[in-house]
């Protein structure tokens, strides 16, 4: 089985004003690196005896700000490369910010086998970075870039648009210092206010304007152009690349790759058989010190894709890294079509007319199609400029087309 595997890294310098992820300051948790790269290790050697990890063609180790960990990401990383077995040309990525992209730990990653930087860039005007509430300047970004750039490794940034504040100039400005940074691959993110984040408290009680939908679709379409222009094909709804750079692991998400997450809030997808086997697991059936003490159920008659997340709990992860998850999303084969076929909608090679078929969603597609939302070449389906720029509206017809009913969560 060809899979991927995320990692995930709770801790960060400072939560972003914007940010509803999984994370905490990593100054809150002294003496957590070293024991959280072991957690990993220990979650790893799991999934690498279930046979899940004997083909890994991406590996992503996210959060939060995996650089945070300093040495002990180095440690996590040699790890993951002992327990896997990595596909020929495997990608290997790491998140990484600005302030804690440091030349020597860089280079110790890349030998360690890391390929690939991930950046969170977002602007590169310091005032739209203070509005975000991020803990790096313009000038920090720039250097982070030429250090990692020289570094040997792929290098993909990451811009926000429609900050509230953010002007059409700044962005032009943002958008030019990435393409003139000459890296690689660029994402572009319309902001999005989550609940109970510090921004939308600011947006609602009226210190922060509202983000401008039409303000973000016109810097969508700036952004489209002129990494267009400077040899960035835009593969998917929000990613810009080089031949050769686009993000294989990203990639395995949208079009059905199985993965296996590790940590805290970590979801994973897998074939059903895989799923049975961990729930025989000792592991997964003693309650240990999480406190659940309930036995998994067995997987309905039928599903053929379960989703399934860990628990938001970093102290309970570190105390037990294997174990049961929390919640577990049953998916029958039409089900799971009708998710590959939405997913697959992102990439603007679109998808084919046997998987609309199977999904349920070539009659929704011809009606998308008569409103110039979706075009059909070549025996494929894909999203039309307008489509784009209108995707979530694209994507609920699809999945709501699809064979929906009979999804099942089961929370523990």
């Amino acid at each position: 089985m060809t899979a991927s595997l995320y990692v995930h890294v709770p801790f960060c310098v400072v939560k972003c004003a914007y940010c509803d992820f999984h994370s905490t300051p990593i100054s809150q948790e002294p003496g957590v690196a070293d024991h959280f790269a072991w957690a990993v290790g220990e979650g790893v050697v799991h999934w690498a005896a279930l046979g899940a990890l004997d083909d890994v063609a991406s590996i992503y180790v996210g959060g939060g700000t995996p650089t945070t960990l300093g040495p002990a990401l180095v440690s996590l990383v040699e790890a993951l490369s002992r327990s896997v077995r990595l596909a020929p040309y495997a990608e290997v990525t790491v998140e990484t910010n600005p302030d804690t992209t440091d030349a020597a730990l860089v280079a110790h990653l890349v030998d360690a086998g890391v390929n690939r930087f991930s950046l969170g860039v977002q602007s590169f005007d310091d005032v739209v970075l203070r509005t975000l509430g991020r803990c790096h300047t313009a000038a920090s970004a720039q250097r982070a870039i030429e250090e990692l750039v020289s570094a040997g490794a792929k290098v993909a940034v990451d811009l926000i648009c429609g900050v509230p504040g953010q002007s059409l100039d700044s962005w032009r400005d943002s958008v030019e210092r990435a393409v003139a940074s000459g890296v690689g691959h660029v994402s572009v993110y319309p902001l999005s206010l989550e609940e109970g984040t510090p921004l939308a408290e600011s947006v609602a009680s009226g210190a922060l304007a509202a983000p401008n939908e039409d303000v973000a679709a016109e810097m969508m379409e700036l952004a489209s152009a002129r990494l267009a222009a400077a040899g960035l094909r835009r593969y998917e709804i929000a990613s810009y690349a080089r031949d050769g750079d686009e993000s294989k692991h990203n990639i395995g998400y949208w079009t059905g790759r199985p993965y296996v997450g590790i940590g805290p809030s970590a979801a994973s997808m897998l074939p059903a058989d895989v799923f049975e086997a961990a729930i025989a697991c000792e592991a997964w059936s003693d309650p240990g010190v999480t406190g659940v003490g309930r036995t998994l159920e067995s997987v309905p008659a039928g599903t053929g894709r379960i989703r399934f997340v860990r628990s938001a709990d970093t102290i309970a992860f570190l105390r037990k890294p294997v174990g049961p998850p929390e919640e577990v999303e049953y998916l029958t084969p039409a089900e799971a079509a009708a998710e590959d076929a939405m997913l697959g909608l992102r990439l603007a090679d679109g998808i084919p007319d046997a998987l609309a078929t199977s999904a349920g969603s070539a009659e929704v597609l011809a009606g998308l199609e008569s409103r110039r939302l979706v075009e059909h070449v070549d025996g494929r389906w894909r999203v039309t400029h307008s489509g784009w720029l209108l995707g979530n509206e694209v994507f609920e017809a699809v999945w709501n087309a699809g064979a929906r009913r009979g999804l099942v969560w089961h929370s523990l």
